[in-house]
């Protein structure tokens, strides 16, 4: 049966990079007609379409936006690199209030160059989130912290673990900035369960996002997000855990990989939401 004759799952998100070789006006069309009924979005293919349209166009076709990534790299150490990154925040902020976006996705940002100081840098993600998260707040916009596998800990991301991003999330209130679980960054770890607990216990899980791991990695690591299906992970007893924290949002499909780039998206489409029913639902 097509996905088309039979809905999607309904708490399926298509990721936008997930189909990248779609356009926006793509994307949108093929997620209606699959009957998926959310989509997260990335800032530059928004940006490029023109916000204000994106907006439009995804409400027309009756999606939300369950969230838009992203946000983040808050560590420079000066104080310039720190006002640039709050100014670029705040544009990351409105644009997520014009699209209906309530959760903006940040990966906080590595260590900057030369350092070495972890904890130094963690310090400074706190600092800028306590000039942000008022502000996001005030335009209906919750901030996500993401933690990354620590693989990425140098270069993308110093928060590495769910118990770090709760450490920083829960200095503010929780209206203002919660968490993102993604399995391929948290299924590594042995305290996943209690993260996970202590986090629906606060009111703190705002996205969950799914993909596999597959070995051996690629070059370059960041594009190696597999599959549903095709790794390591238990998807569904991930997807099962955030439910019993009390998450009952959207599971985004959140898939950076280009053999499926360079596939049909329709068929993309179509195989996710069948790996989507087989592996997680």
């Amino acid at each position: 049966m097509s996905a088309a004759a039979e809905p999607a799952p309904p708490r399926l998100s298509l990721n936008q990079e997930t189909v990248r070789q779609w356009s926006l006006p793509e994307l949108v069309a093929g997620c209606a007609a699959a009957g998926v009924g959310a989509v997260g979005l990335w800032r530059d293919p928004v940006r490029a379409f023109g916000v204000r349209k994106a907006a439009k166009l995804v409400a027309g076709a009756g999606l939300r936006v369950s969230s838009l990534c992203r946000g983040g790299f808050f560590t420079a150490a000066d104080p310039v690199g720190r006002a640039a990154a709050l100014e670029a925040n705040r544009r990351a902020v409105e644009e997520a209030a014009e699209l209906g976006a309530g959760t903006l996705v940040l990966v906080s940002g590595g260590l900057p160059g030369g350092e070495r100081d972890l904890v130094g840098a963690r310090s400074r993600i706190a600092d800028v989130l306590g000039e942000l998260a008022p502000w996001a707040a005030a335009h209906g916009v919750r901030l996500g912290i993401e933690p990354l596998h620590p693989m990425y800990a140098s270069d993308r991301c110093v928060v590495s673990t769910l118990g770090q991003a709760l450490d920083l999330a829960e200095q503010f209130p929780e209206e203002q900035v919660g968490v993102v679980a993604d399995s391929y960054h948290l299924w590594w770890d042995e305290r996943l369960p209690v993260d996970l607990r202590r986090a629906g216990e606060g009111g703190r899980i705002v996205s969950v996002q799914v993909a596999d791991w597959v070995t051996p990695l690629p070059a370059g690591v960041l594009l190696g997000r597999g599959q549903l299906g095709d790794g390591s992970i238990d998807l569904r007893g991930f997807r099962k855990l955030a439910d019993a924290a009390g998450y009952r949002g959207p599971v985004e499909v959140e898939i950076f990989h280009p053999g499926l780039w360079a596939r049909d998206g329709a068929e993309v489409l179509r195989e996710v939401i069948d790996r989507y029913r087989e592996h997680v639902e």
